[in-house]
C-alpha cells in the first residue's frame, strides 16, 4: 500500500458536542444514553467491544467479545473460562473495553476489575442462547491448537450426537463475567482533531469528572 494514500486518509468530525455542563454525574447514565443511541442509529453490532487483558508475560492482547447484559454494577459477556482471556483474568482480574461507534464519531472506554458471574446468572444467559451455539460451547476448545477444520467439525458433530434434543446444559468451562468500572472516558469527535474527552475517575466511591486535552 502506498504510504502517502495512508498519509491523506483524514476525516473531519462535526456530528455533536460534549461539554461538562451536560454531563450526567454517573457515567453509567451517559453510557446508557449512548449505547441506545448506537441502537437507535442502527449501527452494525453496536454490542461490540474490544476487551484488553494483560498475561502473566505482561504482554497485553486484545479480542472482540459483544455486552451481553448492563447495569450499574458494570457491563457482562460470556465466553470460555479456559480460552486465552480467561486464563489471563485468572492470573489478573484487571482489564479494559472499549467501544467504537464509528458511524457517531464516539469512542467509549472503560477500565477496572472483572468478576466471574454467579452459576445462576451464566445458566440462565446459556438458555437463552440458539441451539447451535449452545453445542458449539462444547465442541470448541477455544483459543487451543487444532489439526484443521476438519477437526472442529468432527468434534461439532460429536456435540450434535451427544445432544439430541433441545436440552444442552452450560459446560463448567463456559460463563459470564462483569467489569466493575473505576474509570470511564468518552470521546466525542470534533473538528481539527480538538476532540471532546471527559473521564471519569471513581474516588472513595464517588466519580469525579474530568476534561482531558484531546
Amino acid at each position: 500500500m502506498n504510504r502517502d494514500h495512508l498519509h491523506h486518509l483524514r476525516k473531519d468530525y462535526a456530528q455533536a458536542v460534549l461539554l461538562e455542563e451536560n454531563a450526567p454525574a454517573n457515567p453509567f447514565e451517559l453510557f446508557k444514553t449512548w449505547l441506545a443511541q448506537a441502537l437507535e442509529a442502527q449501527i452494525p453490532e453496536p454490542n461490540a467491544m474490544t476487551l484488553a487483558t494483560v498475561g502473566s508475560d505482561l504482554r497485553p492482547s486484545t479480542r472482540i467479545v459483544l455486552i451481553k447484559e448492563l447495569d450499574e454494577r458494570g457491563p457482562v459477556w460470556f465466553t470460555h473460562y479456559s480460552s486465552r482471556k480467561g486464563q489471563q483474568l485468572a492470573g489478573n482480574p484487571q482489564a479494559a473495553l472499549q467501544f467504537h461507534w464509528v458511524e457517531l464519531e464516539r469512542v467509549v472506554r472503560i477500565e477496572g476489575r472483572v468478576e466471574r458471574l454467579e452459576e445462576a446468572q451464566s445458566d440462565a444467559y446459556f438458555a437463552t442462547r440458539p441451539l447451535g451455539s449452545r453445542k458449539g460451547a462444547w465442541a470448541s476448545p477455544q483459543s487451543q491448537s487444532l489439526q484443521g477444520r476438519a477437526e472442529l467439525d468432527a468434534r461439532v458433530a460429536a456435540q450434535e450426537a451427544r445432544f439430541t434434543t433441545e436440552v444442552v446444559p452450560r459446560p463448567d468451562t463456559w460463563g459470564g463475567y462483569r467489569l466493575l468500572p473505576d474509570y470511564w472516558e468518552f470521546w466525542q469527535g470534533r473538528p481539527s482533531r480538538l476532540h471532546d474527552r471527559l473521564c471519569y475517575r471513581l474516588q472513595n466511591q464517588q466519580w469525579h469528572l474530568q476534561r482531558l486535552a484531546p
